[in-house]
């Protein structure tokens, strides 16, 4: 699939997880859970040190997302996002966005080989869906 059809694939989903959300206006962990909500698209953060976050609840892990998310943007540090995309595959996810600087080698690869759709080559979903401060 080419990049445009890696995204439409991923916003395809019901609902999406957004993994190292933060409650720091400032921090790509809370702009993209900013950005689904703008765009009026059910999402939940994923963060294990908070219990809400821009008014929704938390949960701590990929592994206690609902069973309708089936899409996650990750803004992890690259260690960790090798970790996620293991609880990713444990749970289901079909689709993964690695945001720019969350990237590792290893986690594409583990993607790859158990047919995640991952992007992970630079693309930004705040680009994607037209992110705009409030």
């Amino acid at each position: 699939m080419t990049i445009p059809e890696r995204i439409e694939a991923f916003l395809d989903a019901k609902a999406f997880g957004v993994v190292g959300a933060s409650t720091k206006p400032y921090k790509y962990g809370n702009k993209v859970l900013r950005c689904y909500l703008q765009n009026h698209r059910a999402v939940v953060p994923v963060n294990p040190h908070e219990k809400a976050i821009e008014g929704l609840d938390c949960v701590p892990s990929v592994n206690e997302l609902p069973g309708q998310v089936s899409s996650i943007s990750i803004i992890t540090p690259p260690q960790v996002t090798e970790q996620v995309v293991e609880q990713a595959i444990s749970k289901g996810i079909r689709n993964v966005w690695m945001q720019p600087g969350a990237e590792s080698a290893q986690a594409i690869k583990t993607c790859e080989q158990a047919g995640i759709n991952v992007i992970a080559d630079g693309s930004c979903l705040l680009v994607a869906l037209g992110y705009h401060e409030q």
